[in-house]
């Protein structure tokens, strides 16, 4: 039998979207410290520092697309949150899974920065962009399931919700 506590608790979606904020916002942030600054020993003139620059490009696509990527899933998670009325213990869950895809996020890249020729690292990175679209789709799935999207949300939406995340991938 469910205590008075589980019927109540993470009801909040405002504490969960906050929390989302700070995680994405953490994660996003942390993906910018593998750009780094070139030594200044290396340094001695304007040809030296365009060359140090040029040398970071293998590190900036990966963080574009990353950061890019990210701010997508974050877009996505923001919507689904205001179409749901109400959270429950497992969605809290749920949604606490997909967050910690996100903090994954910035080792997958590094990986794929460090090692771009190799597939492994590709395949992680790969891996860490699927599960972040395969956790955002399971909250979606079940918060439909169990009735917490807002009634007033159109019936046409789901299957709009479900592709943009499939097509995400």
């Amino acid at each position: 039998m469910r205590t008075y506590y589980n019927l109540i608790a993470a009801e909040n979606l405002d504490r969960l979207a906050a929390l989302s904020d700070g995680v994405f916002g953490v994660a996003l942030t942390l993906l910018v410290l593998d750009l780094r600054v070139p030594a200044a020993q290396s340094v001695h003139g304007e040809h030296d520092l365009w060359r140090a620059l040029v040398l970071l490009a293998p590190r900036l696509l990966p963080y574009l697309m990353t950061f890019l990527t990210v701010g997508i899933f974050w877009i996505g998670q923001q919507a689904q949150l205001n179409l749901f009325q109400r959270a429950d213990r497992n969605l809290t869950w749920l949604h606490i899974g997909f967050l910690f895809v996100v903090t994954l996020t910035p080792f997958s890249t590094a990986l794929l920065a460090e090692f771009i020729a190799y597939r492994t690292a590709l395949a992680v990175y790969w891996l860490n962009i699927f599960l972040l679209g395969a956790a955002l789709y399971a909250s979606w799935i079940y918060a439909r399931n169990t009735g917490l999207v807002k009634p007033e949300a159109p019936a046409e939406l789901d299957g709009a919700i479900r592709r943009r995340i499939v097509i995400a991938q």
